[in-house]
Formats: C-alpha cells, sequence, structure tokens
C-alpha cells in the first residue's frame, strides 16, 4: 500500500512538474510574443541615461553666446566672464573623484538624483545673481553646480556598466557619447535663441532640463542590487590601488588618450568659432552655431554608430581607436597647412570630430568593463575628471598658442593626436572578446 501511496505521490508531483513547467513555457511564449514592449522599454531607459550627459553639456555650453553681453550687463572683463565656464568646470573635476566613491558606497541613483537637484536648484541661484547684477553669487552659484555636474554622466556612465553587458552596454555608451556630442550642437544655438528674450535666459531655462533629467532617471531607469557589501573606505582604496597596480598601464593610457581627444575637439571648435566671427567671414550667434554644428553632427552619427557596432570585440575596438586617433592626426596636419581656407578647416575639424567619434566609445566600453560593481564609479570618475580637465585647458590653451601662429597650432595638435595613437598601439591591447567584470 506503501508503495502504491509512493508511486501516486511520485506521479503527482511530476505532473506538477510538467504542468509548471508548461505554465512557464507558456508565459515565456507570451513574453516572447511582445518584443515591442522590451524595445520600448530598453529605448525609455536609454533615453533617460542619455538626458543626464545632455544636460551636463547645456549647463556650460548653453552660456558660451551669452558671455560677450554678461561682460556689458555686469560691467566685467572678459577674463571674469571666462571663469563663469571654467570655474563650473574646475570644480566639477574636483568633485567628480568624491562622487565616484560614494556612488560606489551607496548606489548610482542615490548619487545622480541629488547632484541633478543640486545643479537645477544653483541655476536657478545663478540666474537671481544675473538678474541681481551680482557677479560674485554668480560665481559662487556656477561653482555649486559644478559641484552638482559631478555626480551626474560620469555616475551615469558607470550605471551603463552595472545594467547592461556585451552588445547593449557599448550601445548605451555610444549613445551617452552621442547625446553629450547632441548637447554641444544645441547649446549654443539654443542659448542664442534664448538670449532673445533676455540675456539671462538661458541661466533659467537651464533648471528645467534638469528637472526632466531627474524625473525620467526617477521614473524611467531601475538600477540593479548592489549584491556586495561595503568594505571600509581603507579596503576599498587599497583595492582601488591594486586595481590601478594590475592595469594602471592601460588605464592611464586609455585616460589620456579620452581627454586628449576632449582637448583637441573643444579646442578646434574654439578656435573655429573665434575665426568665424572675424573679418571677412563675421559669422555670429545662431548662424555661427549652425557651422559649428558641422562637425559636432559628425562626432554625434560616428559615437552612435561606432557603440552600436563594437559590442564586445575588443580587436575591432583597438582597430577603430587606432583610426580614429590616425584620423585626427592626420587632418589636423592638413589644417596646419590649410587652415587660411575656412571651407578647408570646417572639413579638417569634421574629419577630427569624426575621429574622436570612433575613439570614445571604445575607450568608454573598455574602462567601464575593466573594474568589478563595488569599484566602477571611482574609475569611470576619474576618467571623467581628466575629461573634465581636458575641456576646461583646450580653449585657452588654443587662444594662446593661436596668438603665434596657427600652424603651430594644429602642428602641436596633430602631434598630440599621433602620440596617443601611440600609446594605444604599445598600451592598450585589449582580448578579441571583452568580459566584463560584474
Amino acid at each position: 500500500m506503501d508503495k502504491v501511496k509512493s508511486r501516486w505521490t511520485a506521479d503527482k508531483s511530476s505532473k506538477m512538474q510538467v504542468f509548471t513547467s508548461e505554465n512557464k513555457n507558456h508565459a515565456a511564449g507570451k513574453k516572447q510574443n511582445k518584443p515591442d514592449s522590451s524595445s520600448q522599454g530598453k529605448w525609455k531607459a536609454y533615453i533617460a541615461l542619455a538626458s543626464v550627459p545632455m544636460v551636463l553639456v547645456l549647463g556650460n555650453s548653453m552660456l558660451v553666446p551669452i558671455l560677450p553681453d554678461m561682460e556689458k550687463e555686469l560691467h566685467i572683463s572678459s577674463f571674469q566672464a571666462s571663469l563663469v565656464i571654467t570655474l563650473f568646470s574646475l570644480a566639477a573635476a574636483i568633485a567628480i573623484p568624491f562622487a565616484g566613491f560614494l556612488s560606489d558606497r551607496f548606489s548610482r541613483k542615490a548619487i545622480i538624483l541629488p547632484s541633478l537637484a543640486i545643479y537645477g536648484i544653483a541655476g536657478i541661484a545663478a540666474g537671481i545673481a544675473a538678474v541681481m547684477h551680482s557677479y560674485g553669487f554668480l560665481i559662487a552659484a556656477r561653482a555649486l553646480q559644478g559641484i552638482g555636474a559631478a555626480g551626474t554622466a560620469p555616475i551615469a556612465m558607470a550605471l551603463v556598466g552595472d545594467k547592461y553587458k556585451d552588445g547593449t552596454e557599448s550601445e548605451a555608451l555610444g549613445l551617452i557619447e552621442a547625446s553629450n556630442g547632441a548637447g554641444k550642437v544645441i547649446s549654443p544655438i539654443l542659448g542664442s535663441l534664448l538670449a532673445l528674450i533676455a540675456w539671462y535666459a538661458p541661466l533659467f531655462a537651464f533648471p528645467l532640463f534638469c528637472a526632466a533629467a531627474f524625473a525620467a532617471m526617477l521614473l524611467m531607469i531601475k538600477e540593479p542590487p548592489n549584491e556586495k557589501k561595503a568594505t571600509s573606505a581603507k579596503v576599498y582604496l587599497s583595492d582601488i590601488k591594486k586595481i590601478f597596480h594590475e592595469k594602471g598601464k592601460w588605464l592611464l593610457a586609455a585616460f589620456i588618450a579620452g581627454s586628449l581627444g576632449l582637448f583637441i575637439l573643444f579646442g578646434v571648435l574654439f578656435r573655429l568659432s573665434d575665426l568665424l566671427e572675424k573679418a571677412p567671414y563675421h559669422i555670429d550667434g545662431v548662424a555661427k552655431g549652425g557651422v559649428l554644428a558641422i562637425p559636432l553632427l559628425g562626432l554625434v552619427a560616428t559615437s552612435y554608430l561606432t557603440g552600436k557596432k563594437i559590442k564586445s570585440n575588443g580587436s575591432l575596438m583597438r582597430k577603430l581607436m587606432i583610426t580614429g586617433l590616425g584620423l585626427m592626426s592626420g587632418s589636423l596636419a592638413m589644417a596646419a597647412w590649410l587652415h587660411s581656407n575656412i571651407y578647408a578647416l570646417i572639413g579638417f575639424a569634421l574629419l577630427s570630430s569624426i575621429g574622436t567619434g570612433l575613439l570614445l566609445p571604445c575607450l568608454n566600453t573598455l574602462i567601464t568593463g575593466s573594474v568589478d560593481r563595488p569599484h566602477r564609479g571611482m574609475v569611470t570618475s576619474l576618467y571623467s575628471s581628466l575629461r573634465f580637465f581636458g575641456v576646461a585647458i583646450g580653449p585657452p590653451l588654443f587662444g594662446y598658442i593661436a596668438k603665434r601662429s596657427d600652424t603651430l597650432l594644429f602642428g602641436i595638435v596633430a602631434g598630440l593626436a599621433a602620440a596617443a595613437c601611440v600609446l594605444i598601439i604599445v598600451c592598450v591591447r585589449p582580448p578579441a572578446k571583452v568580459n566584463k567584470q560584474v
């Protein structure tokens, strides 16, 4: 009797397992029949993540067109006006590693969301300072904005590394880099248009973009849980030191190449902008923004396509990085000889930007995938900090060298791009298939 009962129980259990399995398969089948829903959710998350670097760029570049008006209205020098941009970038560069550390200790969204809030509130304060004609208050508000900016795009890059893998990671990072470039395209035009209302209008418009990015991150992004327990600060710093001891050679080479890429990009755009305003062209405002958009659109399209293509193919990443830096070096070397022709210079700037678009998504994917979740925020933040320094020092250095000779200027940056290319060839040798640390 016990044997019969046991057999019946086993049969019943077996049937239940078959039934459960069938239900699971049926549910999976139903789920598979809704690919559009999954794709829609993926793109919502992509858009939310891309909004963060877009806001970061708008916060700085949108103010460039109003700097001359700021000088007149606040009765300040051009140097004082430039500090509105420079202090923002320097404050962000200094604060970024601290934001990275905190995001590793807690969570990415716990840093991104308050940072966006600080960024937006400080933007309102900057607008009020402009209306009150208080330069000191304006500078303080911009420095606070820089501190808020530190916890935005760099931490979003780390979040992409946590959330995605294989092809989707490189695609998301490519989109983030494209969003960064798109922000550079629209920000001068948008700043010029808003300035038609009032010269300080861009300062008040910016917090609205922060609020939109805050809502998108809050509602559309579900952060994966941090399954590893936080270690003490001493152990954490020891781990970071170990990472750089083991991988420092190629990481530092990647950091330098990424920083140089943005240093050259912003420097070239600054010099091109300056030349467009002078005789015989006298192109300013929205029209100038449209011309500067040409090389930036090359960066946007190339960044997105590169991120979509590379996936986890380390061999392809290496080839594209070398090709990108080679293209930058060659086009800038040609610019050294033909810079007097503005059309040729715009073409060379476009080629150089395409080279940057080939380089940056590959670097982003390699760097975010090189370390595990508990240390990714710090490593990507150090990388972003160097990128910020590259952006900050590009325009003033280009302006200083251009006073001597444009041939010298473009010759130097062509040499720097070539040196970065050699650095990548010698130091950065990713495996054929890049396996991300988790």
